[in-house]
């Protein structure tokens, strides 16, 4: 069942932010997603949070600096998605502009799993490293840091996940979610968090004068990497993290990024002039992950880290045709879990554990998004690992916190979970497969008593009615022009039609043409193939449709309901 709810508008916010010269539309949509002063939409750099509050930032940047003037030998060990993947990039980039000996490390997610692990260090061993720099993965790693601290390397941790009940023991941990941060924003990503260390190095280094005689590097140059990690990592996007996205995005549009985002939107066949955050986040995104889940991530750091376009354009295209492989072995596992589906009572349950044996681990975390979405249920995807372990890859839905929902399995029943980490709204964690049935069990009732009832039930959160006169190119120039993403969703409205024609377009999409105050407007909702009655209440999006140069107001149905 899903239901359509207005979201409320403070009206003193609304009419605040109008009289400071925001537009009245916009300030409807910011007064309702919590802006109450134009400052809190202000994206300039100069609005970006102060280091100062950032636990080990300081550490970090003396570490780093005396590593460069020792000329030592640094390894960036890098979690294998896209915001890892930005992260090394940004870490790669900057370190060898400010002088420093620095090389990379990926490790294979199936042979070594996620994370520093003691494994992965006696990897990283070869390179006969002095100092190991972990980014978007580390907060756990307490043996894997032990290892290397047994090796003589030291230890720098950049992440931005939950810590465990027991951190590393690396030399310095910089992660605005470890105990005793007082950096305000907690939902950073791990590429940002990179580029908050790579700032504050470049302040250390010029305070003992690396930098006289010469210009200190331009680590502006660098936030489109920080946009597409952030965006591609579905973290929040709180104030911070919207002007990090909005000061990147301005760089992507103005042609000003590295090669290989330009590469990467040549071969998703996107115009960067006309970039916008669903870009990053469902084109560039999903073909560096592509690597991670199939291959190896270190085409798509090289993707990103080289200077040559013509090579970052021949990694992209391989990146491309990684990616089409994966939606292939996707659409497999998709129609593996539906079947599994029909012999599940989903009223019934309060989450989802689906395991297939012959299932590819890299794609388990899509099947588990794609599930979730359908039936609105915390949902865990498995597939084999080594030696009897299974691995798994969850999504949760509004109303539950996935890792803290398996922190409470690990509790209750100590052993069950071999592994585990994440966020709140995506997880992994490995089990033996013999303990699956023992662990759908375990999970279902920690669900059943975290999430409340109502949150079981699929609410489409809208902006309510919109006036025909803002149906327009004007209106929804203006809504794309801003920055939407998690935790601040793009603008939905919702209104009453009359539906005066319908057709099928490729036989799963529906075609309509919908008449409010006898406007009548295009509109197209995607695989919906059954039709719809005469009169509904729709969900729906402003989108611009161009066609052969000529740009057209369009409704994107998300959901209707009958009146």
């Amino acid at each position: 069942m899903t239901c359509i709810k207005n979201r409320p508008v403070p009206l003193r916010s609304s009419e605040m932010l109008a009289q400071q010269g925001v537009h009245p539309l916009l300030a409807r949509l910011y007064a309702a997603r919590g802006v109450q002063d134009r400052s809190q939409i202000d994206y300039s750099l100069n609005a970006l949070l102060p280091p100062d509050s950032m636990r080990g930032l300081a550490d970090a940047a003396v570490m780093l600096a005396d590593a460069i003037e020792a000329d030592a030998r640094l390894l960036i060990v890098a979690d294998y998605d896209c915001d890892g993947a930005t992260a090394c990039a940004i870490g790669i980039r900057a370190l060898r502009a400010m002088g420093a000996n620095v090389s990379y490390l990926v490790p294979n997610r199936f042979e070594y799993g996620y994370g520093l692990t003691p494994e992965i260090v006696d990897l990283a061993a070869h390179a006969e490293p002095d100092m190991l720099i972990t980014v978007d993965n580390g907060i756990a790693s307490v043996e894997g840091v032990a290892r290397a601290n047994e090796l003589g390397m030291s230890v720098l941790v950049t992440d931005h996940h939950l810590p465990g009940d027991e951190l590393p023991a690396a030399d310095v941990i910089v992660n605005p979610n470890q105990p005793g941060c007082d950096f305000p924003s907690k939902a950073i990503a791990g590429c940002g968090v990179m580029f908050y260390v790579m700032l504050a190095l470049r302040a250390e280094l010029r305070s003992r004068g690396a930098f006289d005689g010469r210009e200190a590097p331009n680590l502006g140059n660098l936030l489109d990497l920080v946009a597409l990690g952030t965006v591609a990592d579905v973290v929040k996007l709180d104030h911070n993290n919207r002007i990090l996205v909005t000061q990147g995005m301005q760089r992507i549009r103005a042609g000003n990024m590295v090669p290989g985002l330009r590469a990467l939107f040549a071969a998703a066949g996107r115009e960067p002039s006309q970039a916008q955050s669903f870009d990053l986040g469902f084109a560039l995104g999903p073909r560096l992950n592509a690597a991670g889940r199939l291959s190896d991530m270190s085409l798509g750091i090289e993707c990103l880290i080289t200077d040559d376009f013509t090579r970052a354009l021949g990694l992209a295209q391989q990146l491309d045709a990684i990616n089409r492989e994966r939606r292939e072995i996707e659409q497999g596992m998709q129609e593996d879990a539906e079947a599994q589906l029909t012999g599940i009572d989903i009223g019934e349950s309060k989450s989802l554990s689906l395991f297939h044996p012959d299932w590819h681990q890299g794609v388990i975390g899509i099947v588990a998004s794609r599930i979730k979405e359908r039936a609105h249920r915390p949902t865990i995807a498995f597939a084999r690992g080594h030696e009897g372990e299974i691995k798994g890859s969850g999504r949760s839905i509004p109303g539950l916190h996935l890792r803290d929902a398996l922190d409470l399995v690990s509790k209750r029943d100590p052993g069950l979970i071999i592994r585990f980490g994440g966020h709140a709204m995506a997880a992994g964690l490995t089990l033996l497969e013999h303990d699956l049935d023992r662990f759908r069990t375990a999970f279902e009732r920690a669900v059943a008593d975290m999430v409340e009832p109502s949150a079981l039930t699929r609410t489409i959160e809208t902006d309510g009615a919109l006036e025909a006169s803002l149906m327009n190119l004007n209106a929804a120039t203006l809504i794309e022009a801003e920055t939407w993403g998690q935790g601040f969703p793009p603008p939905v409205f919702s209104d009453r039609f009359e539906v005066r024609n319908q057709r099928l377009l490729k036989d799963k999409h529906l075609k309509l043409a919908l008449v409010k105050d006898g406007a009548s407007f295009d509109a197209i909702w995607f695989n919906r193939a059954e039709p719809l009655p005469a009169r509904v209440n729709a969900a729906y999006r402003l989108d611009i449709n161009e066609y052969q140069g000529v740009r057209r107001i369009q409704l994107m149905v998300e959901h209707a309901e009958p009146l």
